[in-house]
């Protein structure tokens, strides 16, 4: 299975997935770090993929979304975006309302 084959399914079958440099855990970057906190902050049940592990899926994410940078947020199979993104959406309760429907 290709990057692309392997990133779709794995959107498409989550509700919540996170592309990130690490895991929540032990996240390996400052916008990773934030991705997963406010995810965690929301109480959201998510899939982390950590990009560091699989160069294919690192570079493939980013052609996916059309996106340039990791960390990503995917909600019910649609791109959200990144960890500024996020945290604009967080700040404004969107992002609690958009991940109480998935």
């Amino acid at each position: 299975m290709d990057a692309q084959a392997k990133i779709k399914e794995t959107v498409t079958a989550n509700k919540v997935v996170l592309y990130m440099k690490g895991s929540p855990k032990f996240p390996q970057c400052g916008f990773s770090s934030v991705a997963a906190q406010i995810l965690n902050a929301c109480g959201a049940e998510f899939v982390s993929v950590d990009v560091l592990q699989d160069m294919d899926v690192r570079e493939g994410i980013k052609q996916y979304a059309n996106w340039p940078t990791i960390p990503q947020l995917y909600v019910n199979g649609e791109f959200i975006g990144g960890a500024d993104i996020m945290r604009s959406m967080y700040q404004s309760g969107e992002l609690q309302e958009l991940l109480a429907k998935a």
